[in-house]
């Protein structure tokens, strides 16, 4: 990408939209292009179509998708399978038919099976089951990725794509029936220090173990991928056009709860709720791949969960 390339990052708010063209804007790229849902409903295959045949970008982040928590993934199944697909397949589609050069799809570290081996290596994909509690979500990402990978074989298109891990940072969804885990405690952890609760709840038992990545570290990944991996016919025979991007490191959601809770200043009990689910017990992300690709992440989560807060409070 040169810093004058037309760029569209496919999305129109929250925590990877506002992270990638912030970064985008950082390292000087002056022509982005962003619409809100307003502007232009990705589930709309006309208005896509109307978008990309007047814009025509050059580069393309698809970071568009319909993401909640683990409550919403076992209410609405319908909508994450549904919704998520038509997002991809409209926007691949004319993607491939307005001539971008490159696209970069971003994924979920959900598209791996339950129990796979630890650390997690790509081509772990497609080797298990997957986690119940969002299987329709994790359906509809392999979808897309295998339509990237369908594309670049067929007519040699130059789609590249990553699995991120757990996000988290400026933008979060912090609302306590739809976010994932980490706001959601940084929330039950500040209402309760405000309202002078005497314990917090939290789901399972604690003992699962995840990673998690500021929010600025993932969009630099991405911003690396895009301007140093091309794959070659060989890898896109393979389908190796992918990329897991995280710490290489992980926690346990109890020592993550005495983490929030100390950053917070909540000083009372923790009751975990062991009749909740667990979900995955362990998911760790192999980084070495991007490693070798020349980029690693810089905020550690101590830091990361801080900085989270105060976005937090003075977002409120």
């Amino acid at each position: 990408m040169e810093k004058n390339s037309k760029i569209y990052v496919a999305g129109h708010s929250g925590l990877v939209w506002s992270a990638l063209i912030r970064n985008l804007e950082k390292e000087w790229f002056t022509n982005i292009i962003v619409r809100t849902h307003a502007e232009l409903d990705l589930l709309d295959s006309a208005a896509v179509q109307a978008f990309f045949e007047t814009e025509k970008p050059e580069y393309v982040f698809l970071a568009a998708a319909k993401v909640w928590g683990i409550v919403a993934n076992n209410t609405c199944p319908v909508d994450f399978l549904q919704d998520n697909l038509r997002i991809q397949m409209n926007v691949i589609e004319w993607v491939y038919k307005t001539g971008t050069k490159k696209m970069l799809f971003l994924l979920s570290s959900c598209i791996y099976p339950k129990f796979s081996p630890q650390p997690i290596k790509e081509e772990y994909l497609l080797t298990g089951l997957l986690e119940a509690t969002n299987e329709p979500y994790a359906i509809a990402k392999i979808a897309g990725l295998k339509l990237c990978q369908s594309y670049n074989r067929q007519y040699g298109t130059e789609f590249i794509a990553c699995m991120p891990t757990n996000l988290y940072g400026p933008y979060d969804n912090f609302d306590l029936e739809s976010s994932h885990v980490l706001p959601a405690m940084i929330r039950k952890f500040h209402e309760a220090k405000i309202n002078n609760l005497p314990n917090v709840t939290l789901w399972g038992d604690g003992s699962p173990f995840r990673e998690f990545l500021y929010s600025d570290d993932m969009a630099q990944a991405c911003i690396h991928l895009m301007q140093n991996f091309s794959p070659t016919k060989e890898q896109n025979e393979k389908c190796d056009i992918y990329f897991n991007i995280g710490t290489g490191e992980d926690i346990s959601i109890k020592n993550l709860g005495e983490l929030v809770k100390k950053t917070v200043g909540y000083t009372w009990e923790i009751i975990w709720d062991t009749a909740r689910p667990n979900g995955t017990p362990k998911k760790l992300l192999d980084v070495t791949k991007m490693q070798e690709l020349g980029w690693k992440h810089s905020i550690d989560l101590e830091d990361g969960i801080q900085i989270s807060y105060d976005w937090y409070l003075n977002n409120l």
